[in-house]
């Protein structure tokens, strides 16, 4: 799920650990952006992604990493 900032970034909530630099995709494969920065507390991260694509789905959308 991501919700989309001020900025234009995406924030996603992650369900698993991700590192700076993976793609994130929508649900039919298709880039997105890729995870810049990393936020909030370890045990409830989530994610700064640089958006690529101008099609980013809307708020509320799963969204996943590349591979």
């Amino acid at each position: 799920m991501f919700h989309q900032a001020k900025s234009g970034r995406l924030i996603v909530r992650l369900t698993r650990e991700v590192r700076s630099g993976v793609p994130m995709l929508d649900d039919k494969g298709r880039r997105l952006g890729k995870v810049v920065e990393l936020i909030g507390p370890v045990r409830a991260p989530y994610a700064s992604v640089a958006v690529t694509s101008s099609r980013i789905g809307k708020p509320g959308d799963a969204v996943y990493t590349e591979g």
